[in-house]
C-alpha cells in the first residue's frame, strides 16, 4: 500500500513509517495538515493516516478540503485520542472512513488500513433505485428527489449494500464487514456511520427510507404504512 501519514508527533510518525515500511508498504509522511494536503493532492496514495490535532490545518479541516475542494475519495483513517461518540460523529461527518483511538497496536492499524484499501466497489452498470433515491455505482452520484447528496466513501459503501439488499434487512455483521473486513471495531463506530447516513439521506426529506431492525441490523426501503 502507498500510505500517507499525517502526524505532527515525530516519534509516533517515525514508528508508523518504520513499521509499515518493514511490512512491505510504501509510507510517506507530513508533519502538518497543509503539507499533508499538498502531498495528498499531488501524489497517489491508497490510504491516509490522519491525526486530528495538527498544526496549520487540523484533521477535520483537512478532510473537508480533501473531499469537497480536491474531490478525492482516498480512504482516511483518523488517528486521535478523542474517544467520545460526538467526536467520532464529527470525524465521520467530515469524511473519515475509520477511527482509531490512541494508544493503539501497530498491527491493528495495519489490519484496518488493509481493510479500507481492499473494500472495493462491486459496482454493476445499472443505477440503484429505492423510491426517489438513486445511486449510480459508476459515477458514485447520489440523488434523492432530484437533489444531489454528498457522502464520504464509507457512507457510499454502506448505502450501496443497503440499496442492493432492499427491502431486506442487512445484519450489523454484514455492514461491519463491508467497512472493516474481519476486524470490526466497537459498535459505536457503525452507529456513527449510520447516524450520518440518515442525516444525509433522510433528514431533509418528509419520508424516511432507512429503518432499524432492533438487535438485527438496518434496511433501506419505503414502508407502506408511512
Amino acid at each position: 500500500m502507498q500510505v500517507l501519514i499525517i502526524e505532527d508527533n515525530s516519534a509516533l510518525a517515525g514508528n508508523l513509517f518504520d513499521y509499515l515500511e518493514a511490512r512491505g508498504h510504501y509510507p510517506d509522511a507530513a508533519p502538518d495538515g497543509l503539507s499533508g494536503l499538498h502531498l495528498a493532492t499531488h501524489n497517489h496514495y491508497d490510504v491516509i493516516v490522519l491525526d486530528w490535532m495538527l498544526p496549520r490545518l487540523n484533521g477535520l479541516d483537512f478532510l473537508q478540503r480533501l473531499r469537497d475542494e480536491a474531490g478525492l475519495a482516498t480512504p482516511v483513517l483518523m488517528l486521535t485520542a478523542k474517544d467520545q461518540l460526538p467526536d467520532k460523529i464529527a470525524g465521520f461527518e467530515a469524511g473519515a472512513d475509520d477511527y482509531l483511538i490512541k494508544p493503539f497496536a501497530l498491527a491493528e492499524l495495519e489490519i484496518r488500513l488493509r481493510a479500507l484499501v481492499s473494500r472495493g466497489w462491486d459496482a454493476g452498470s445499472a443505477d440503484l433505485c429505492v423510491g426517489d433515491l438513486r445511486f449510480d455505482p459508476q459515477t458514485l452520484e447520489i440523488k434523492r428527489g432530484g437533489r444531489m447528496l454528498s457522502l464520504p466513501p464509507a457512507g457510499r459503501r454502506l448505502l450501496e449494500v443497503l440499496m442492493r439488499a432492499s427491502p431486506k434487512v442487512v445484519p450489523r455483521e454484514k455492514l461491519e464487514s463491508t467497512l472493516w473486513g474481519d476486524g470490526p471495531p466497537d459498535q459505536d463506530i457503525l452507529r456513527s456511520h449510520m447516524y450520518h447516513l440518515r442525516k444525509v439521506v433522510d433528514r431533509p426529506f418528509s419520508r424516511k427510507l432507512i429503518h432499524t431492525a432492533p438487535r438485527v441490523g438496518y434496511r433501506l426501503c419505503q414502508l407502506d404504512h408511512e
